[in-house]
């Protein structure tokens, strides 16, 4: 599996996650979600932040299902899905992950062809990585 590489911006949404939260910087002053986090609102251009909780449901915005995987560790699970997943409290903030059929299981554990954009899904947590399964 691989692991972040949080930088000073990310590593709250890092360290929420690792605790099983899924959380979004928000701006402190107009209260725009932002994601990627950054130090900048990208709208009223403040500086100050917040990271704020989210439901964690959402709906599949697109997908790839990688073929041959491109990382040799992932062969074995393959044929797999990866997914953009669009918030709904915040449809333009999207997350990038995979569906699973539960917290903690492969890869592969659903078909890619059960996959369709705008499909329900909700997140959960495995080893501080944020997953999705169908809602």
């Amino acid at each position: 599996m691989l692991s972040p590489v949080p930088d000073t911006d990310g590593a709250p949404f890092w360290e929420y996650a690792a605790r099983g939260e899924l959380r979004v910087q928000a701006c402190g002053d107009c209260g725009e979600p932002r994601f990627p986090p950054r130090p900048c609102c990208p709208h009223c251009q403040s500086f100050a932040s917040e990271w704020r909780p989210v439901s964690g449901r959402g709906r599949v915005w697109s997908y790839v299902v990688p073929h041959p995987p491109l990382l040799p560790d992932y062969a074995e699970q393959a044929p797999y899905n990866v997914v953009v997943v669009e918030l709904e409290e915040a449809p333009r903030i999207r997350l990038v992950g995979n569906v699973v059929a539960h917290p903690g299981a492969r890869l592969d554990s659903v078909d890619p062809a059960r996959l369709r954009i705008g499909a329900r899904v909700r997140v959960v947590f495995s080893g501080g990585l944020p997953q999705w399964v169908p809602a």
